[in-house]
C-alpha cells in the first residue's frame, strides 16, 4: 500500500491497521506505541443492559457529550492480540481490557490531575499503559484537565488526544535515536511528533484521514518552529 506520507523517518498509512500489520516484521520495530480504541461504549452499554446506545452516551460522558462515538471501533469490546506479535509494547488504555493482556507488573501511570485542589469527576484523573517490557510501575505527571493544560492549550485534535509531552517522556524513557516505533492506532499523532522531534523512525496507521491529515499539518507546523 502506498503511504499517505513518507519524509524524513515518518511514514503514514490512511488504512485499517488490520490490513497493513500483517506486512511488517516485528523484528524490525523496536517499540510498539499506540493508544487504541477501549472500547468504552461497548462496555458501558453492556453495563446498562442497553440503556446507552452510540448517539447518546449522557448518562456516562454529561449531556451533549459525544466523546468516544467519534472513535472509529469503540463500539465493541477491543482485541490487543494481533499487537502482541511485537516484541516490546506499550499500549495505552490497557486497564480497559486488561482481561485479555497478560500479567504484567510494569505498568505506566499517567497522572492528569497535577495540582492540589482540583476536582472534576467528569474525568479520569489517571490513564494507564501496559507494558510486556518495562519492569516496575512508573509514573508521568502532566496536567491535562479539559482547558487546564500545561500544554498545547487551545488544541482539540482528537476526542481522545493524548500529549506529545507524554510521549516524548516514554520515547526518551525506552528508546534510542533511529529506531523504529510502530503506532497502529495514529489518532492524530502525538507519537509521529514526538518521533519527528526526538530522531525516531516511525510508522502509523490511522484509519480516519481527517486524522491523517492532522498529523501531517502537525509535522509540517513541528518542521516550522525548528
Amino acid at each position: 500500500m502506498t503511504p499517505y506520507y513518507d519524509e524524513d523517518g515518518i511514514t503514514i498509512y490512511h488504512a485499517d491497521c488490520d490490513d497493513i500489520l500483517p506486512t511488517i516484521d516485528p523484528s524490525d520495530v523496536d517499540l510498539l506505541l499506540t493508544d487504541p480504541p477501549y472500547g468504552t461504549i461497548s462496555t458501558e452499554r453492556q453495563r446498562r443492559q442497553g440503556t446507552t446506545t452510540p448517539g447518546d452516551l449522557s448518562n456516562k460522558w454529561g449531556p451533549g457529550s459525544t466523546v468516544h462515538p467519534d472513535v472509529v471501533g469503540d463500539d465493541k469490546p477491543f482485541d490487543p492480540s494481533p499487537l502482541l506479535m511485537f516484541g516490546r509494547c506499550i499500549i495505552w488504555g490497557g486497564n480497559c481490557f486488561a482481561s485479555r493482556l497478560p500479567d504484567w507488573p510494569g505498568w505506566i501511570a499517567w497522572d492528569k490531575v497535577t495540582r492540589n485542589g482540583f476536582d472534576n469527576h467528569r474525568i479520569a484523573e489517571l490513564e494507564f499503559a501496559w507494558t510486556n517490557f518495562v519492569t516496575r510501575p512508573r509514573l508521568f505527571r502532566h496536567m491535562w484537565a479539559g482547558a487546564f493544560r500545561d500544554s498545547e492549550r487551545g488544541t482539540k485534535y482528537h476526542p481522545t488526544q493524548k500529549p506529545v509531552s507524554l510521549m516524548r517522556w516514554v520515547l526518551d524513557q525506552w528508546t534510542e535515536p533511529g529506531d523504529l516505533i510502530l503506532d497502529p492506532y495514529m489518532g492524530s499523532g502525538p507519537v509521529a511528533q514526538a518521533c519527528h522531534e526526538m530522531g525516531r523512525r516511525y510508522i502509523g496507521i490511522e484509519i480516519e484521514e481527517r486524522y491523517c491529515e492532522i498529523s501531517v499539518q502537525r509535522l509540517a507546523q513541528g518542521v516550522l518552529a525548528l
